[in-house]
């Protein structure tokens, strides 16, 4: 069975709809990426989305994140309104992948009960990770599965391939799908404190990097058994893989990340040469760059596939992500053009020689690949492709 993506609603630091987002990172530009100050006074540098772009989300509770969701949603509602006048409410899912437990909420209501013992409006369903889903449900009125993935990094590529599973088990005619999170005081000091955080905008795959830059996102598309929207565009594969080789660090040989690709290529039907693009995890960091450098060189040997992380425009948006960088490959394949690298071009020695796009280049072959790569080894690559 074919799964139709319908074009994507997005909203990141780098541009409020997918083709601004697509041109900036074909540009290479970071000049989205900015010092914010958190709580207690430390800086870190973020790609952050303005929040006077952001109107309230109507929903029962509401949020910056949520905001950023319902922003997404609203760019893709007339395909959704199409979905429900063709298939009906019982029949329409959604699936969204986020780290984020609405911590711009929870966080002062503890604030407040630790200075005078009253959680004033606050609830526990607030700090609930499943209210993103539940959020678009009551939104569109569905009555099909609505569910929440949280595998850190590759939460929405796993929501994007739950959703095809959905569709291919007969459960749900179309599907919701895609991921959303903020770069909140709590995770930029949550990595602050790991040391993960660049002092610097993130440089991947340099032997200069010195780690992560987070950003936030929200991104979506609608899955659906039937091109609703006419953009010829599908979900040709998918793997999935599990490290199990430490609680936080990555396997350093690449072994499930290739593994994640190799079950991608299997799923598709489709040779590591057929790939016309590779968005790489690319997250800056020491180890995750180079395992998937290897992972890269493993699966696609002596075929230098041209790749790119877009993380050094984008900045790494977590449980959005995976979405993020699927909507960008979706441009890649209606533009025919290839995100470039944004990094010094000073190659590590030590890892792989892979084939960075270093500026404009066309899309040799309508198929591309987006690799997410999670905190712990929790693996994902999908494959979409043009008819």
């Amino acid at each position: 069975m074919k799964i139709y993506l319908s074009r994507p609603g997005l909203i990141c630091a780098a541009g409020k709809d997918a083709a601004s987002v697509f041109q900036n990172v074909c540009k290479a530009d970071n000049s989205f990426i900015q010092k914010r100050k958190v709580q207690g006074g430390q800086e870190f540098f973020a790609a952050s989305v303005q929040k006077d772009e952001l109107v309230p989300c109507g929903g029962r509770y509401d949020s910056k994140l949520l905001r950023m969701e319902s922003y997404a949603l609203n760019q893709i509602s007339s395909e959704i309104e199409k979905a429900l006048l063709k298939y009906g409410n019982k029949r329409i899912g959604a699936c969204v992948g986020t780290c984020d437990n609405l911590t711009e909420l929870s966080g002062p209501a503890h604030q407040a009960f630790f200075a005078d013992g009253d959680f004033k409006d606050y609830t526990i369903e607030m700090q609930s990770a499943h209210y993103a889903a539940t959020f678009i449900k009551e939104k569109f009125g569905l009555k099909a599965p609505c569910s929440a993935f949280s595998t850190a990094c590759s939460s929405s590529a796993v929501a994007i391939i739950k959703a095809a599973q959905l569709i291919k088990a007969g459960i749900c005619d179309a599907v919701i799908a895609g991921g959303l999170d903020i770069a909140s005081d709590t995770a930029l000091m949550g990595f602050g404190s790991l040391e993960a955080i660049s002092p610097e905008p993130t440089n991947p795959f340099s032997k200069n990097r010195k780690g992560i830059t987070l950003g936030e996102a929200a991104a979506f598309f609608l899955l659906c058994r039937e091109d609703l929207d006419n953009t010829g565009i599908i979900l040709a594969g998918y793997g999935e893989s599990a490290d199990a080789y430490h609680m936080t660090s990555p396997d350093p040989e690449g072994k499930g990340a290739a593994a994640a690709m190799e079950g991608a290529l299997k799923s598709a039907g489709l040779t590591a040469s057929e790939i016309g693009y590779l968005n790489l995890h690319g997250t800056g960091t020491k180890f995750n760059d180079s395992m998937e450098a290897k992972a890269v060189d493993k699966i696609f040997g002596d075929y230098k596939v041209p790749c790119s992380s877009t993380k050094g425009s984008t900045g790494h948006t977590l449980g959005a992500a995976a979405a993020l960088e699927l909507a960008i490959c979706f441009e890649s394949l209606n533009s025919s053009l290839l995100p470039a690298q944004n990094w010094d071009g000073i190659r590590d020695e030590e890892m792989p020689a892979l084939n960075f796009v270093s500026g404009p280049e066309k899309l040799r072959h309508s198929v591309c690949m987006s690799n997410s790569f999670a905190f712990g080894g929790a693996n994902a690559s999908l494959i979409i492709k043009k008819e």
